[in-house]
């Protein structure tokens, strides 16, 4: 990846611009039956052009010969914004595997999560039901166990000197129901074992607390040169400056609702109490 998706989106539109030529936005539009905000936006980048958008676009301005060019553009731009169906064409495995890949050349990694219990410090059982239900949702290969595999292993960067992991929680991934009881009493407990590793600074934000931006979806940041944010469609790959900055600057802001040590573990012990036969 070179450029972040907004800068490259913006260059998408300068070139249809360029495409216009000599006719006006409103001309434009109505050649092509669209709104002329649409025809301004996505001249400005603000809104993301579809294959047939573009390849209307080259027929319209005259420039047929354009759409394969036009195409290749999009298909560059879309490398930040990685759709599941792409990704999960072969299964979980292999996006486990270039998820290590980051792992490995990251120092210090910094983690959001608020629906769940953070990937590398989930249980081989949790990682089990979360992976066959993203299959299910996904319709994509059945290799959870090969991913399963794969997400436990990555574990072993938890206990390599010179790493650090800071992950944040929300109280609510500790109730999720994603897996049956007995699975998230387990889990549970394994999160708490990890309160107190020297590589690892779990923090947990507690329900009620006042929080200085709403809690939204996950993400990673690693080192200071890339953050991955997940949506139900694609996870967005950003390695531009200010974006891995405003990430930094969302976990920060988090951070300063978190709870740690003893008062992070109260909060794991009050949520494995909702399972108290299982003990």
């Amino acid at each position: 990846m070179t450029t972040d998706f907004q800068q490259a989106r913006q260059a998408l539109g300068a070139r249809l611009r360029e495409l216009r030529g000599g006719k006006t936005q409103r001309e434009l539009a109505g050649l092509l039956g669209w709104p002329q905000a649409k025809v301004s936006k996505l001249e400005t980048g603000s809104q993301s052009a579809t294959a047939e958008d573009l390849m209307a676009w080259a027929k319209a301005t005259g420039h047929p010969e354009a759409t394969e060019e036009l195409i290749a553009r999009l298909q560059g731009l879309e490398t930040n914004t990685r759709s599941w169906r792409r990704q999960l064409s072969s299964g979980h495995r292999p996006v486990q595997d270039v998820l290590t890949i980051e792992y490995e050349r990251s120092t210090v990694l910094r983690a959001w999560q608020g629906a769940m219990v953070v990937g590398i410090l989930q249980t081989a059982d949790y990682a089990r039901h979360v992976f066959t239900r993203y299959a299910q949702l996904q319709s994509s290969p059945r290799d959870v166990e090969d991913a399963v595999r794969a997400r436990i292993r990555r574990q072993q960067l938890l206990f390599e000197p010179g790493r650090e992991f800071h992950i944040l929680m929300w109280e609510a991934a500790l109730h999720a129901g994603v897996c049956p009881p007995d699975v998230l009493a387990g889990q549970l407990e394994k999160l708490a074992s990890f309160i107190g590793l020297d590589t690892v600074r779990l923090g947990i934000v507690p329900f009620g607390v006042q929080l200085g931006i709403p809690p939204a979806n996950g993400f990673w940041v690693y080192d200071d040169r890339l953050a991955i944010t997940e949506d139900w469609h694609a996870e967005l790959w950003l390695n531009d400056a200010d974006s891995v900055a405003l990430y930094q600057r969302v976990w920060n802001t988090l951070d300063k609702a978190a709870v740690y040590g003893t008062n992070a573990r109260r909060l794991i012990a009050r949520a494995r109490a909702h399972f108290p036969d299982l003990a």
